[in-house]
């Protein structure tokens, strides 16, 4: 009855493309700066900001098992393609795909709005796939499909079962679009495709309910970030410098 899902070295693969495309686009500059300077009074996170979000998942973690065992008794071949068509949202042919094409279409039109669109949202995925990635060598916990034991933390392990990449992108790539579309049926129906992504992988026996949790926390958080609609240790939103000769991403801290 088990179908695996995306196998890991995709997920990998489809980070470095997403990288390239950032790194190898000759624009000047992709201006996080001039979003950020229209958000009068951005969020500030603060330590007990972290501590609410790592409690919320310890309590979770009490479904975790529970979850799995309901969800897979109740797995069914219709469940299993819904799953596999909505879990796409969370991979780079979607938001690879939109995401060049916006950076394409506002280069092709002189449109600068849409070019700074794809290159928040191309800077806003490399760095929340960079995280999810860091979080998966750290925290090392095995996949349910792979081990009935939850708390089967072991760092550095080749685990890679949190965060749920496929979850932190979908929420990355929807908090981005919701942010710039800024109209509640687009909020509505990215956040409800991103949570589809995050309850395939749960089907699929690819993650815990904690996982995918993880992943909604950093994607969200990634794009907020980003935009500058958060901050956090003083730091801005970056700017991404890129040229025909030259790429890199510059920070400002404010103390």
């Amino acid at each position: 009855m088990s179908r695996r899902g995306v196998q890991p070295g995709r997920g990998t693969l489809s980070r470095l493309l997403l990288a390239a495309l950032v790194l190898a686009h000759p624009l000047q500059v992709v201006a996080q700066e001039a979003a950020a300077s229209s958000i009068q009074k951005p969020t500030v996170l603060r330590w007990w900001h972290g501590a609410i979000v790592l409690g919320g998942l310890s309590a979770f973690m009490l479904l975790d098992r529970p979850l799995q065992t309901f969800v897979q008794e109740g797995r069914s071949t219709s469940k299993d393609d819904v799953a596999g068509t909505v879990r796409r949202f969370g991979q780079i042919e979607v938001y690879g795909t939109v995401t060049a094409g916006l950076v394409a279409a506002g280069l092709l039109s002189g449109n600068t709005e849409l070019t700074r669109t794809g290159g928040r949202l191309a800077a806003t995925l490399t760095f929340a796939g960079a995280a999810g990635m860091a979080g998966k060598l750290i925290t090392g916990r095995p996949r349910p499909e792979d081990s009935q034991d939850a708390d089967g933390y072991v760092p550095f392990s080749g685990q890679a079962a949190m965060p749920s990449g496929h979850t932190t992108m979908a929420f990355a790539f929807a908090t981005a679009l919701a942010d710039d579309i800024n109209r509640p049926w687009a909020t509505v129906g990215l956040y409800t495709l991103a949570t589809g992504v995050g309850w395939s992988r749960i089907n699929d026996n690819r993650h815990w309910l904690t996982d995918v949790a993880a992943g909604a926390a950093l994607g969200v958080t990634s794009a907020k970030l980003m935009s500058g609609r958060w901050r956090i240790f003083g730091l801005r939103p970056p700017q991404v410098l890129l040229g025909p000769s030259h790429a890199g991403v510059a920070w400002r801290v404010e103390f």
